[in-house]
């Protein structure tokens, strides 16, 4: 079973977005409109650049963090 990791994305104008993945390079990738996904929240707000994260075993735990 794959790591779930919470991770912390700076936005250019500034702001944070935190969210949950498998993949960290693929979501950084999505988020800067590179590979389909991302979040709607990013969108607007490119480049973003993935400046943390931790890994969790399952999917409940990154959640809670």
């Amino acid at each position: 079973m794959a790591a779930f990791f919470v991770y912390v994305a700076h936005c250019s104008d500034g702001s944070y977005y935190t969210g949950i993945t498998t993949d960290m390079d693929r979501r950084e990738r999505a988020h800067n409109g590179e590979v389909q996904g991302g979040a709607r929240y990013t969108k607007t707000r490119r480049p973003v650049r993935l400046v943390y994260h931790e890994s969790y075993p399952n999917r409940s735990a990154a959640s809670k963090r």
